[in-house]
């Protein structure tokens, strides 16, 4: 029978069943199971249970070798970022104007994520030894790219600079744009703090909103996942206040996390020299704000010099620089050194020996941070 648009469909013999069967599979084939005359039918890449082969993304693979290489798997945020967020205002989404100190302190960050990925690292030169840490020469030793674009682009262009190394306060000058070479001054990496948090964004930590300003408007980015911050915060503050020589599980990362007391150390450290450590310190009362800071003067005092620790047979560090106001406070309670020198130990054993030339890098970059104030 013709329909309304002129167009006829004829039925055959045997056809009766043709619309069922575009609904419902043959009876001679099953997804893995046996045909009409017995035998198995099998798919290639099925994910069926029993199939003979299932996909997989060989990038997984390399994935799984590359984090047993390097002693765990990468975090989900970089030291970067996670100095970023204690700096970010929680509903403003915006850093403080007044804050001088987090740009070249971030900078100072890429190059300990790039060590602690095994990227770079010192120069292996006998020579170097004499040199002082912060003046030594660094070297690319994998430029394999990271995932992470801004370490993936100051890698690029370390490794562009191998037949002209620089130094760790070279690279950081270079990166920062504190330089007075007109010829380098391309080097500078821009928009680090903009670039990051847009990179928080698409990781669902932090989300986009425009704020008036009077004259002007301004992107920021508020805080969305605020439990990612408070683990943060919760780390900084328990590395801090530890009193025994173990150090606390609520102060590191995930268990499996490469290097986690390192990057714990190196956490606190660029928080401190970024001036936005305090903010993890709102709910400590005065006297514990400033029992933490006098801890991390000692921290930092103690992995800013090579071989770690070795300020503690001195008596020397950054950490006598609070001591007055401790004494001032009446406080009489043991300044926690013990605390410090547990840590020195935990990190001693995530090192590639005692020589780790990746780890020296890390004592060079923190001796740079420690100086900020002076440099700034």
């Amino acid at each position: 029978m013709s329909s309304a648009g002129g167009l006829s469909r004829r039925r055959v013999a045997g056809a009766s069943s043709s619309s069922a069967s575009d609904d419902a599979p043959s009876p001679s084939w099953t997804p893995n199971g046996p045909s009409s005359n017995g035998t198995v039918a099998t798919h290639a890449g099925s994910a069926f249970e029993g199939g003979s082969k299932v996909a997989c993304d060989p990038r997984d693979l390399d994935q799984a070798q590359e984090d047993s290489r390097y002693g765990g798997r990468m975090p989900r945020l970089t030291i970067m970022e996670e100095v970023l967020l204690l700096g970010l205002k929680d509903k403003h989404g915006y850093l403080s104007f007044w804050n001088d100190s987090i740009s070249y302190a971030l900078r100072g960050c890429i190059l300990i994520e790039l060590a602690l990925r095994r990227r770079i690292a010192l120069v292996k030169d006998s020579n170097q030894r004499r040199t002082p840490l912060a003046d030594r020469l660094v070297e690319v030793i994998d430029d394999k790219q990271t995932g992470e674009t801004i370490l993936d682009e100051a890698l690029k262009m370390m490794k562009g600079q191998e037949t002209d190394r620089m130094s760790i306060n070279g690279w950081v000058d270079l990166l920062s744009g504190e330089t007075w070479n007109v010829m380098k001054i391309g080097y500078q990496l821009k928009q680090v703090r903009e670039r990051l948090a847009k990179g928080l964004v698409d990781k669902g930590v932090l989300r986009t909103e425009k704020r008036n300003f009077l004259l002007f408007d301004m992107a920021t980015h508020p805080v969305a996942d605020v439990r990612t911050k408070e683990s943060i915060v919760t780390r900084a503050v328990a590395l801090l206040t530890a009193t025994t020589s173990a150090v606390p599980p609520s102060a590191l990362d995930k268990e499996g996390t490469q290097c986690r007391v390192t990057r714990a150390v190196c956490l606190v450290c660029a928080a401190y020299a970024a001036s936005v450590l305090d903010n993890a310190f709102g709910r400590l009362t005065y006297e514990d704000r400033e029992a933490a800071f006098q801890r991390c003067d000692e921290v930092l005092a103690e992995f800013a010099c090579w071989p770690f620790g070795s300020t503690s047979a001195t008596g020397t560090g950054g950490g006598r620089r609070r001591e007055g106001v401790k004494i001032g406070m009446g406080n009489s309670a043991p300044n926690g050194r013990e605390s410090v020198l547990g840590l020195v130990q935990e990190v001693k054993r995530e090192m590639n020996g005692e020589e780790d030339l990746s780890f020296q890098l890390i004592a060079g970059v923190l001796e740079v941070l420690s100086k900020l104030d002076s440099l700034l």
